[in-house]
């Protein structure tokens, strides 16, 4: 049943890349055997982007994402928003954040009445969102309302796996949520939906520790032997493989994280660097935990070449495939 069902990408913020990278995504959709798709947008609008940029690919327009499989050989499945847009590429208008997150609800409504395989999110202007009344940090954030669950944010590539602890956080308000409850709960959540969702029945997971060199033994900070240490006895006793802290400047050369399925670091930046670093065209950004699939391609809007057509399709490519593997 699910391997007949077309996997739904929202709209994304339409003054960046997201309309161009599907609409190359989908031309090349033989090269890497790509599943059905279906793109929500104003028919109009990708008309005009099309036109813009001289491209002739073709759409067709849909009712319900049921049709997108019929038509998808020949042409661009489209299921119209219902509003018109002007095309305006290269700026976010924070008077759209409505009409964005309602293409992303959308998809969320779809997979959860299995009337989709997936749900693939195109990139989104987190400041104009919220600008325009958005009240969640980002797209998991929102996400994580919608389907009433905790989620987990997973970066992935054909090389590294990576999650970070906390999310879409100010580093200064990192330290303040890393407490043994909240640690052992992450974890135990993980480890389950990692089984789940990714199919890995003995998850190996590596923890970074907070401070340098996973705080010297004491020397450059202690919320390792005061705080990680502790969770983690706790979880081993359990019978949950997790190793840790590790020095998170030594936990992602090849020969190390080869020995982990995925690899959990404090912060944001702390994980996303080394994955974006590692291949920035081919990572993905997977929400797990959610009880639907959903992937995106792992960069931003990219508003400063929206309007030059010279974007690549390669993590919205990633993004669809990730998405046509993964469990709910």
């Amino acid at each position: 049943m699910q391997d007949l069902m077309p996997i739904f990408v929202s709209m994304g913020d339409p003054g960046g890349i997201g309309a161009e990278i599907t609409l190359k995504a989908w031309q090349q959709r033989h090269s890497h055997y790509l599943p059905p798709f279906l793109l929500h947008h104003d028919l109009d609008y990708l008309t005009a982007l099309i036109k813009n940029f001289g491209w002739n690919i073709p759409l067709a327009p849909i009712s319900h994402p049921s049709q997108a499989p019929t038509h998808f050989a020949s042409a661009l499945p489209v299921l119209p928003i219902g509003t018109q847009l002007k095309l305006a590429l290269g700026r976010a208008q924070r008077d759209l954040a409505g009409i964005i997150a309602t293409s992303i609800k959308t998809g969320v409504d779809f997979c959860q009445s299995q009337q989709v395989a997936a749900l693939v999110t195109n990139p989104i202007h987190k400041f104009s969102m919220l600008q325009g009344g958005f009240a969640h940090a980002g797209h998991t954030e929102y996400l994580g309302a919608l389907c009433r669950q905790k989620p987990i944010m997973l970066l992935a590539n054909d090389h590294i796996r990576v999650v970070p602890f906390t999310g879409h956080l100010a580093l200064a308000d990192v330290s303040t949520r890393i407490t043994i409850p909240a640690l052992q709960e992450f974890l135990r959540r993980l480890h389950s939906v990692i089984q789940r969702q990714l199919s890995i029945l003995q998850p190996r997971i590596a923890l970074c520790g907070l401070n340098p060199h996973a705080g010297e033994d004491g020397a450059l900070g202690t919320e390792e032997q005061s705080i990680i240490i502790p969770a983690l006895a706790a979880l081993h006793a359990e019978g949950i493989a997790i190793q840790g802290p590790l020095s998170a400047d030594t936990a992602f050369y090849p020969e190390a994280r080869k020995n982990y399925d995925v690899i959990v670091g404090m912060y944001h930046d702390q994980v996303l660097i080394p994955v974006k670093t590692i291949d920035f065209w081919r990572s993905v950004n997977i929400t797990l935990g959610l009880g639907i699939v959903r992937t995106s391609p792992d960069h931003g809007t990219a508003f400063d070449i929206a309007a030059r057509g010279i974007a690549r399709p390669d993590s919205m490519i990633a993004a669809i495939q990730a998405a046509a593997k993964l469990q709910a």
